[in-house]
């Protein structure tokens, strides 16, 4: 596993993190025994970053983590874990007690001192805007509680938002070869100021992995079925916002341009650490088949500067008119 350094932190973590909404809630049952099965496979991975939030299955993702270090020597020391506060109470979660009450919940379940990471939860515009928020959560590091903040953010325009402000060390964004649109609005402007640029959703809610259809279905606990529209929170979230039948379609159109001995999850995988102000990607996994075919990625070679114009022009001519949402 490659390692980058996160932004002004200084720390190194593996270049491939984990994302653990899938072992909270939203993605069909995971059971506890399987969520701690996925954290030590991305562990004995090389997978250094976790990426959580208090939101996913109501703290269960937290708790797992929690206890995933407390059972596994030298993980504490070694494995960096960036959480998320502001969607619990929503939208009424932005008071100061209401900040410092949700950092003290999480530093509980995770059973550490300190938060790595927190990082605001894809809040309003507005609020960001006010500036109370990172106020509040500057007093939490200075008294301890929270090494680092950040934000995650569902547009370009709240992201270069955040960039200028000084104390965020973190930018947590949607960015795959379907939402191409932070290359040019956001990564000069992240790495002037050092900012860490955490990806999210690199496979598009698995759009990118290659082995849907448009027959392919979902529980009725997964937001693949229940938000594909934008019915309970920002339709980019899933499949990148593009419509699921389209995003079948724009996948199906990569195939030829996988090379040989790839998977489309590999090419997905790679084409974002391409960029170097890409600090770490969260793929998503359930299993630890998932955690290795996610991992696998750092130790592919990048993309040719053929294959990436390609993608490039891909995106502008076929993908770019159908994404909805926030972008």
């Amino acid at each position: 596993m490659h390692t980058r350094t996160f932004g002004p932190t200084g720390r190194s973590v593996g270049e491939i993190g984990l994302g653990t909404w899938q072992l909270g809630a939203d993605w069909g049952d995971v059971t506890e025994d399987a969520a701690l099965a996925t954290l030590r496979a991305a562990y004995d991975g090389g997978v250094t970053f976790f990426d959580t939030a208090d939101v996913y299955g109501a703290g269960r993702s937290e708790t797992v983590i929690g206890r995933f270090l407390r059972e596994t020597p030298g993980a504490r020391g070694k494995v960096f874990v960036a959480t998320k506060l502001g969607r619990n109470n929503w939208p009424n979660g932005f008071t100061r007690d209401q900040i410092r009450g949700f950092t003290e919940a999480s530093l509980r379940r995770l059973g550490v001192d300190a938060l790595d990471l927190t990082q605001t939860h894809c809040i309003p515009f507005d609020v960001m805007q006010r500036g109370e928020v990172f106020g509040w959560l500057g007093e939490l590091q200075r008294e301890g509680k929270i090494r680092w903040y950040g934000a995650s953010v569902e547009s370009m325009e709240e992201a270069l938002f955040c960039v200028g402000h000084g104390g965020v060390a973190s930018l947590q964004i949607i960015f795959n070869i379907f939402r191409q649109k932070p290359i040019h609005e956001l990564f000069a402007a992240a790495r002037a100021k050092h900012v860490a640029l955490i990806v999210r959703l690199p496979l598009a809610s698995g759009l990118l992995g290659g082995k849907m259809t448009a027959q392919t279905t979902f529980t009725a606990d997964d937001h693949r079925s229940y938000n594909r529209d934008g019915q309970k929170f920002n339709v980019g979230e899933t499949f990148a916002g593009l419509p699921f039948a389209k995003g079948v379609e724009l996948a199906d159109s990569l195939r030829p341009l996988v090379p040989a001995g790839w998977t489309m999850a590999d090419l997905a995988l790679r084409w974002c650490l391409d960029f170097e102000a890409v600090s770490v990607l969260i793929p998503g996994a359930k299993n630890p088949a998932q955690v290795a075919a996610n991992v696998r990625a750092s130790a592919l070679p990048p993309l040719g500067a053929e294959l990436h114009v390609k993608l490039a022009a891909l995106y502008e001519r076929t993908v770019a008119p159908h994404i909805r949402g926030l972008y």
